[in-house]
């Protein structure tokens, strides 16, 4: 293991219950990282999704997903702490198979771009080796002032994603 549960809590701002990621195993800096997220019973989100039969909401493995990703990506950050990472967007997500309690998923994530602010990986959440969900997604480092708040709101940025041309 590369990284545990504290070192990733030193690099991200996600806590619980919102961080998804429990470890690292691989990485190549500014290239892929793997990372793993164990998926519990005790998972807040099980108690309404679903009664009786659980499964991991898709948009929380692709959160899972944007998290390791921007792990990689804050690494290389001198000033990280003065930054904040926003996705902007999701494309060609597919959802293959349920993620239930007890399954282990080993997340792979490699950059596609990374330009400026904005970033773009691949991600791919893996069961026993079985593609369980696949997307691409679209991020953007923003400036966080003095007091800790970002310069730019969530929208600014997603407007500049938008506008920006397709890479």
């Amino acid at each position: 293991m590369l990284l545990d549960s504290i070192a990733i809590q030193k690099i991200l701002p996600h806590r619980y219950p919102f961080l998804l990621v429990d470890a690292i195993e691989e990485m190549e800096p500014k290239k892929r990282i793997v990372g793993i997220k164990n998926v519990t019973i005790n998972e807040y989100f099980f108690q309404g999704h679903f009664p009786g039969k659980p499964v991991m909401p898709g948009v929380l493995i692709i959160e899972s997903i944007a998290q390791i990703g921007g792990l990689l990506l804050l690494l290389d950050v001198k000033d990280r702490d003065s930054k904040l990472l926003y996705m902007a967007g999701v494309d060609a997500a597919r959802f293959r198979r349920p993620v239930i309690p007890g399954d282990q998923l080993r997340v792979e994530v490699n950059v596609l771009t990374f330009r400026g602010p904005f970033c773009k990986v691949a991600g791919f959440a893996r069961v026993n080796g079985e593609l369980a969900v696949e997307a691409t997604v679209m991020c953007a480092m923003v400036d966080l002032n003095a007091d800790g708040k970002p310069e730019r709101s969530a929208n600014s940025v997603a407007r500049a994603v938008v506008t920006k041309p397709n890479e």
